[in-house]
């Protein structure tokens, strides 16, 4: 079971474990997205830019930085629902074979006016590879049951 509303505490941090990009999951978002821009899917095209190699989808790391936030099971169970990003800032390029992970800090934790199963949790969020640049970065506002809410015949 994840951690609920009363359990975060300002200051708290979490880091991730990592997870190198690889080809597929760029070719797959690509697809998905119907993003075929050459920057990300023409290894020619892309020796003639700034970068001199294929960048990862911006859309994609910030996917895939959600999903690292998520194997930490902080909200296993306990997550109702994601609420938006505040100032979320593409830093540095992220590369096929780069090894990322995620950096969690609480900077605010608001009970909910309406209703007492729940709870705002405010986390400063950095997507950074093993060079230690950060890649991306930002506030992500995340929606948590409260203890309060629980019913004593709950699991």
């Amino acid at each position: 079971m994840g951690l609920y509303f009363e359990d975060y505490r300002i200051g708290d941090r979490y880091i991730s474990p990592t997870r190198t990009i690889t080809e597929t999951d760029v070719v797959n978002f690509a697809a998905m997205s119907g993003d075929m821009n050459e920057l990300h899917t023409s290894e020619s095209y892309a020796r003639g830019t700034p970068f001199k190699e294929r960048v990862v989808h911006g859309l994609l790391g910030l996917s895939i930085c959600h999903g690292l936030m998520f194997r930490l099971g902080l909200m296993e169970g306990t997550g109702i629902a994601f609420l938006g990003l505040e100032n979320w800032r593409f830093e540095a390029p992220i590369f096929i074979g780069d090894t990322i992970h995620t950096e969690l800090e609480v900077l605010e934790a608001t009970p909910s006016t309406g209703k007492k199963d729940r709870g705002k949790i405010r986390f400063k969020v950095r997507l950074v590879n093993t060079a230690g640049v950060v890649t991306q970065s930002g506030v992500k506002k995340i929606l948590v049951k409260s203890k309060a809410g629980c019913r004593n015949d709950d699991p």
